[in-house]
């Protein structure tokens, strides 16, 4: 008796609101579809040849000590840079 009065004033004094239930759709981040767009911009492309010229150069040889870390950081760089543009747009 006491708790079905309990439940009822708790009730009226904080009604409880059940969320709609949302589609079971497959999340999307929206940072990677920029980062995708992004590496498919002249200025990153660019970049990702001269990183893959790197690549192949290293591959090459059998003893080296270079490496393409400056070229990895400049195309990361590239890449982050034009996906910071807009991600927070794209954020709800």
């Amino acid at each position: 008796m006491f708790f079905n009065f309990f439940s009822s004033f708790m009730e009226r004094l904080a009604p409880v609101v059940k969320a709609e239930e949302e589609e079971e759709a497959e999340l999307v981040d929206p940072q990677k579809i920029l980062r995708e767009k992004c590496q498919a911009t002249a200025k990153c492309v660019a970049l990702q040849d001269k990183l893959n010229t790197c690549n192949d150069r290293v591959n090459s040889r059998t003893k080296t000590e270079e490496t393409c870390l400056e070229e990895v950081i400049d195309f990361v760089s590239c890449v982050d840079h034009c996906a910071a543009k807009t991600l927070f747009h794209h954020l709800k």
